[in-house]
């Protein structure tokens, strides 16, 4: 038996979509556990960019299983329109299995998302406004609509008409927003259950006799460890654990299932929205790096904030995940910028610190401590083993290995799956 879980070791967008897919490609079972669309994985397979938000990157590969669990939140709309984009393509979606326990995004779900946001002035957290976090809020508060509602039309109905009446109120009396006429969606989405009632299986009980059969599973991460709804950068975090610890509670399996656990980071750093950033680069080496490595959210299309390489964060990734080894990405991008640059460390009033600090304000008084690196100007695309890298770029991933105290096991030299090094 062989079981992975695959979590992003920065802020997300690390290019685990691509990491999975390679992997996915020696699995039998694919599993997402966690967060909803407000996930994106780009995939590049044949030349083809598949660009999937809900349905595990796994799809590719008909004969892995994809598995949606509990733990992921699930606009139907989008779920459906993935499905028929993927089969337009002549991608079937036979292979995919959603959890009825998974809890389903409603309209109010997203309208809260927007009124939320648009209230916090220029404190807003920076959401997609897709309503993932106000359906985790009702999950919590033991109001939601689950999956298994709502494939059942009446019940569906019930709830949904009573809870829409009680955001009602949010909305209007606390936002100042327009109230939502349930009819306007009930119908809509009592159709799109009937569209989805076909996938729907428990997925625990696949993945606990899978792995009682031996058969090779892989735990699909969204978002990133600095993300994390206890552990990440609070409050600019993600309303779910995208850690290993995540994949148990949103997918109904125990931490002993799990053989091992491979981080994904990038050859530098980015991030999505608002908070601390210590080695952000607001300069033109800071743009070179978004430019090039096509830094632009698969979801949203924001741009991403870009810096250098922060060990500080990829160490703390490394240690509440419990990782084996890391995968780093996009060292291609890095080609031609001198020297290269690594945060070591940070300063700040009380000292040198090596471990990242628990608060936000902490956090935000800190100033990265750099190490300097020889770059390289060669293009490394088109190069096939770890050994034809040329020096400085073998130097570089050797000293991140070494600063991170985890062994790095894939090297990324661009976003085809062809271009992966296996070390």
């Amino acid at each position: 038996m062989s079981v992975k879980a695959i979590v992003g070791a920065q802020w997300g967008d690390e290019g685990k979509g691509k990491t999975i897919d390679i992997l996915a490609a020696q699995s039998e079972l694919v599993v997402r556990a966690q967060g909803g669309n407000n996930a994106g994985h780009t995939v590049i397979a044949k030349g083809k960019v598949y660009k999937l938000h809900l349905i595990p990157s796994g799809i590719l590969y008909p004969e892995t299983l994809c598995l949606i669990g509990n733990g992921v939140v699930i606009d139907p709309r989008v779920l459906i329109s993935e499905i028929d984009k993927l089969q337009a393509e002549g991608i079937s979606c036979d292979n995919l299995r959603i959890d009825p326990r998974a809890h389903v995004i409603m309209p109010y779900h997203i309208e809260l998302d927007r009124l939320s946001e648009k209230a916090r002035g220029g404190k807003e957290l920076g959401t997609t406004r897709c309503g993932i976090g106000p359906c985790y809020m009702d999950k919590a508060e033991r109001t939601g609509i689950r999956i298994c509602d709502l494939i059942r039309p009446e019940v569906f109905r019930e709830k949904a008409t009573a809870r829409t009446a009680a955001k009602n109120l949010v909305i209007t009396r606390i936002y100042g927003g327009e109230p939502l006429d349930p009819q306007s969606f009930i119908e809509e989405y009592i159709e799109l259950g009937k569209r989805l009632k076909a996938y729907i299986d428990d997925v625990s009980v696949i993945i606990y006799n899978a792995a009682k059969a031996g058969k090779s599973i892989l735990f699909e991460g969204a978002q990133g460890a600095l993300l994390d709804l206890d552990m990440g950068t609070y409050p600019y975090v993600t309303s779910s654990h995208p850690t290993t610890g995540g994949f148990c509670v949103g997918s109904g399996i125990g931490p002993s299932i799990i053989d091992e656990a491979i981080g994904v980071a990038k050859a530098y750093t980015t991030r999505v929205g608002k908070g601390p950033f210590p080695t952000e680069l607001l300069d033109e080496t800071g743009d070179i790096i978004r430019n090039r490595g096509g830094e632009f959210g698969t979801t949203t299309g924001r741009p991403r904030r870009c810096g250098w390489f922060d060990a500080v964060i990829v160490r703390y990734a490394v240690r509440i995940n419990g990782l084996s080894c890391l995968a780093v990405n996009k060292l291609d991008t890095l080609s031609g910028i001198h020297p290269l640059r690594v945060c070591t460390a940070y300063r700040t009033a009380r000292g040198l610190l090596t471990e990242l600090p628990p608060t936000l304000e902490e956090l935000a008084e800190c100033a990265p401590v750099y190490e300097e690196l020889p770059g390289f100007d060669e293009d490394i695309s088109l190069v096939t083993s770890f050994d034809e890298l040329p020096e400085n770029a073998k130097g570089y991933i050797r000293r991140l290995e070494e600063i991170c105290g985890c062994r790095i096991s894939m090297v990324g030299v661009g976003p085809g799956r062809e271009q992966n090094l296996v070390r």
